[in-house]
């Protein structure tokens, strides 16, 4: 993975410091809070419903073991709240109608951005824990505020086999070529790109404000396909082609003039009307020619200042080249004695095929392969992981994947360069951490926001529906005959738990006063299974956070009666869904309400 210069070092080093400097004047009354939360937002300091939230950058998902360390470390020193604030915050909590799990701490939470947040850190601590993530080159820069957000990519790249591009090369050169960009500090509203480089869209790029395809051209080079204007919250909006082809070298140009023209004639007096998604939805053409012409000046007035260098482009890349591994000489014999071996030991061990079947990913190098540890368990919420399992989860990734791993966009953890012949050794582990739960891909491995447990901005709570489900749905042969489902839930509009993308997606909504949900089926963010990206539709009225689990058990009854098989295998949910329509999933999600709710509805 890419190496820190020592000028990207002192970078995060001086960036901690003036964070130090901006907090003691915010201490001393010297700077208002209103002239104060602009500075800590871009260093990733919200606050929110009971504490502070941090959110840690991790660009591209790429994360070592030492850091993951640092980050147990952080929760284990750090993310500990007052206990009257806690006790008081459990109090309120108490008090909600509905589904209540006690609140946690001493924990970091992954999200769907590739990045890791912190609950309960005390803003007075806020200037040591910056100084500490900096002896690591982790920070905060741009993880909140109206800039340019953390690029978002394929989890596997750099090893998935349908790879056509490693696409983390030029991830790196957006985060250099982005980080306190000075024309784009203070934009209408934030700012997201994404990345993916191979056949199967793992990156969701459909849903940001600009999704980069890599793709070849007729003559074999290298270039994007550019969309822009995508996004969830309250309009959800697929972004639209506006580029075929780019030149992978004028990237950054591009990029230049697709922001300009946005920072130019974006909504500023409106903030749900502010993101780029509204700009191009209601300019359409326009914007795309405003685009074009900025591009053609910065070319040709500017000299195309953030061309590429191909020299750069090559000091970049060699830092991502496949870490050397102790692999034996005779390959071709060791690689079959080591497939016959994980062979025997599948047969014996059904729990350990299961793992196989969901977790283990193929690698470009036979020799290898990619495993996910799942942070979906009964117990705790979707992506959270506690000081112990973080140190625990960084001695796997030391001892198995060449000390390197990478948060994914369904909050787990992929270690990409697991030998074939320790797969058992890294199972057993895993297992007796509680890492190894086979889920990925199923109705359990879901995505879920920390909803109103923890964000002030939640209309309802994620956190208790993800529990409930993930309690009722404990049998994985029940699991695995429902096969592939993407199941996500957000607490608000916001869609931070990307609801509008999911199969079957929760929407927490405020009535009165009380938590309800609306629940949309069919949405996709553009994996081969689902289909083109597209957005969920509601189905009837909302539920009552007590009538969901039914509601969706009810969903799913309706799938297993509707499907169909071929050659043994069965149609998967989205696919009986798109065949035969909503209308009996509909019928099938109002019969499960309960009777007092429905009259409140």
């Amino acid at each position: 993975m890419y190496q820190y210069t020592e000028f990207d070092k002192q970078f995060v080093r001086a960036r901690a410091a003036q964070h130090r400097d901006q907090l003691e004047r915010f201490q001393a009354g010297q700077l208002t809070g209103d002239e104060f939360k602009p500075l800590r937002l871009q260093n990733g300091w919200y606050v929110q419903r009971y504490a502070p939230m941090l959110r840690v950058a991790v660009p591209y998902g790429e994360i070592t073991a030492p850091q993951l360390h640092v980050l147990a470390q952080i929760a284990r020193e750090y993310d500990t709240p007052d206990a009257a604030l806690l006790a008081e915050a459990q109090a309120t909590q108490d008090k909600i109608a509905g589904l209540a799990p006690k609140l946690t701490t001493n924990y970091g939470h992954f999200t769907t951005r590739q990045n890791v947040q912190f609950n309960w850190i005390p803003l007075s601590r806020s200037a040591d824990v910056m100084d500490l993530l900096a002896t690591v080159n982790l920070h905060g820069i741009q993880t909140s505020g109206n800039c340019i957000r953390n690029t978002t990519t394929d989890a596997l790249a750099g090893v998935a086999v349908d790879e056509l591009v490693d696409l983390r090369p030029y991830a790196e050169l957006i985060r250099q070529w982005s980080t306190l960009h000075p024309e784009f500090a203070f934009l209408p509203r934030k700012f997201k790109i994404a990345i993916t480089g191979a056949a199967e869209d793992r990156a969701a790029i459909g849903w940001h404000d600009v999704g980069l395809q890599m793709v070849k051209n007729a003559q074999g080079e290298i270039g994007f396909k550019v969309q822009v204007g995508g996004g969830m919250g309250r309009t959800p909006v697929v972004g639209t082609e506006i580029r075929a082809f780019l030149p992978w070298n004028q990237i950054m140009n591009y990029l230049e003039a697709v922001i300009r023209v946005y920072n130019r004639w974006g909504r500023r007096d409106n903030l749900y009307k502010a993101r780029i998604k509204i700009l191009v939805k209601a300019e359409g053409q326009r914007y795309f020619d405003e685009v074009e012409a900025e591009y053609r000046d910065i070319l040709e007035k500017d000299g195309g200042l953030h061309t590429i260098p191909q020299a750069e482009f090559d000091r970049v890349a060699a830092s991502f080249a496949a870490p050397v591994l102790d692999l034996p000489a005779n390959s071709a014999e060791w690689l079959a004695n080591a497939e016959a071996d994980v062979s025997i030991e599948a047969a014996k061990t059904p729990a350990f095929a299961r793992w196989m079947a969901q977790n283990v990913t193929p690698h470009q190098n036979p020799a290898l392969r990619a495993v996910t540890l799942s942070f979906k368990r009964k117990g705790q919420a979707p992506g959270d992981a506690t000081a112990d399992q973080l140190d625990a989860a960084a001695d796997l990734v030391a001892q198995y994947s060449a000390s390197e791993a990478r948060v994914t966009h369904t909050q787990n953890l992929v270690l990409p360069w697991v030998r074939l012949d320790q797969l058992h050794a890294l199972w057993l582990q895993a297992k007796a951490l509680g890492l190894a739960q086979p889920n990925i891909g199923l109705l359990t491995d879901m995505i879920a926001c920390p909803g109103g447990d923890y964000c002030a901005l939640a209309n309802a709570r994620s956190l208790p529906l993800a529990a409930a489900i993930t309690e009722r749905y404990q049998d994985l042969d029940e699991l695995n005959d429902l096969g592939q489902i993407d199941f996500h839930i957000s607490g608000c509009i916001n869609s931070c738990g990307h609801h509008h993308s999911g199969h079957i997606g929760i929407l927490g909504v405020d009535k009165d006063g009380k938590e309800w949900y609306q629940v949309t089926l069919g949405g996709s963010d553009g994996k081969a299974l689902s289909g083109p990206t597209v957005a969920g539709k509601v189905v009837g009225p909302s539920f009552s956070s007590f009538e969901v689990p039914d509601v969706i058990e009810a969903i799913l009854d309706t799938y297993k009666a509707l499907r169909t098989s071929q050659g043994g295998k069965a149609e998967a949910f989205v696919d009986t869904l798109r065949r035969v329509g909503q209308d009996p999933f509909k019928a099938a999600a109002n019969a499960a309400r309960h009777p007092a709710e429905a009259q409140t509805a």
